[in-house]
């Protein structure tokens, strides 16, 4: 199993599902590799396009629909920065055993929401999430760390990733015979991401976001889902015109953790620990991680996640052999149009086989969007602000016998 500090187990520190998934085995880095250039369109780190309509339902299926219990208005951490993430428990009210074969996230205030993921928290949580909610203060937590819940996180094996929404995103809908397994008595927490960066950082409206989850009751033959992200460092220096305090990694690094906690602060130097095998960083606006199978599996599907600065994201299999493949492939990366990408058929992979994950990331971008061309320049690394930068494949797969 995965240690729970390892990379590849964040998203901004979001908790992934997986255990023994995968091993980082190798990472590098290159500059001036020709990313292709930013797709027409505003990129404005929030789509302004309304929702993709839900398809209709299927055969022995129903929609549950969930939302937040209230309006929440989010405001900036203590640390600082212009990001807030903020979970709440909605309850599906299952009195028996269902799979998720779709998701809808709804946000009602897109001008606010960088990204969103559902957990789902199965009984034997239920009780330590309503706890953790019962003692905070307004409405939800603060929840940098996936849940935010001790004995409710998926590194633990007390929560399964079910779905991302991001910019663009539709509903997430998969074949009958496949879906993420809810016992009776499961919960849900939903995680927003929200972001100030418009407003400088001041409170600027609520958000009641909304959660529509397809069931169905399964079969035998049923095959369950999970999500396991495959992740690389980002090391990506101030363009050659750019000068300042945090052009030097280290100062970033401190910034990162002031406005984050030392979790997420830590995680550049993580990475390159596993993705380098304990070398230095690799500067340069491309990085690489490689990841080693370790147990047999399916691959349905992939998202992959960047920020402002992407330019492209891709995972392969097995590269440089034979039977090479590529997996997941977002040339043109844009933040208002992140979704699922389902594989024209699903992939079997075995122990021993590598997937690995390269993004490129381009600092002039900087100076061209509205959102960053007034904040300081930054030698940027991973971190969970919209102003900072991850590089993510999520994959969404199945276990299977060998």
């Amino acid at each position: 199993m995965r240690k729970p500090d390892s990379p590849l187990w964040k998203i901004g520190t979001a908790t992934v599902a997986l255990a023994t998934a995968f091993t980082v085995v190798a990472c590098g880095s290159s500059t001036g590799t020709g990313a292709a250039p930013v797709p027409p369109g505003p990129h404005n780190a929030h789509g302004n396009q309304p929702p993709a309509p839900t398809q209709p339902l299927r055969a022995g299926e129903r929609f549950v629909d969930l939302k937040m219990a209230e309006a929440y208005t989010p405001a900036p951490p203590e640390g600082g920065g212009t990001d807030e993430y903020r979970c709440q428990v909605i309850d599906p009210g299952l009195t028996r055993t269902a799979f998720v074969t779709g998701t809808q996230v709804t946000p009602e205030n897109v001008a606010l929401a960088h990204h969103a993921i559902v957990y789902a928290v199965p009984p034997g949580g239920a009780a330590a999430v309503r706890a953790h909610d019962a003692k905070t203060p307004g409405l939800g937590w603060q929840c940098f760390g996936g849940t935010g819940v001790a004995g409710a996180e998926v590194e633990e094996g007390d929560a399964t990733w079910v779905d991302t929404w991001a910019p663009g995103a539709s509903e997430t809908l998969f074949t009958e015979d496949v879906g993420f397994k809810l016992e009776p008595g499961s919960l849900i927490v939903l995680q927003m991401h929200y972001n100030l960066l418009a407003s400088d950082g001041k409170p600027a409206g609520s958000d009641r976001s909304a959660v529509r989850l397809r069931l169905t009751d399964g079969s035998p033959q049923t095959r369950e889902l999970d999500t396991s992200p495959l992740s690389a460092p980002t090391d990506l220096p101030c363009a050659a015109d750019e000068s300042g305090p945090l052009c030097d990694r280290a100062a970033s690094i401190a910034d990162v953790t002031k406005r984050f906690g030392e979790d997420t602060g830590g995680m550049a130097d993580r990475q390159v620990q596993e993705c380098n095998q304990g070398g230095a960083p690799k500067p340069g606006d491309t990085q690489t991680c490689d990841h080693e199978v370790d147990e047999p599996m399916t691959l349905f599907a992939g998202f992959g996640h960047m920020h402002l600065l992407g330019r492209s994201i891709k995972v392969e299999l097995n590269p440089g052999t034979p039977n090479a493949k590529v997996v997941l492939d977002v040339p043109q990366f844009d933040f208002d149009n992140q979704r699922l990408l389902k594989l024209p058929s699903p992939v079997d992979v075995n122990p021993g086989d590598k997937l690995r994950v390269t993004c490129t990331h381009d600092a002039k971008l900087r100076k061209q969007l509205p959102q960053l061309s007034k904040l300081p320049p930054r030698y940027v690394v991973w971190g969970d602000g919209t102003s900072d930068e991850m590089c993510t494949g999520i994959m969404t797969v199945s276990p299977r016998k060998s």
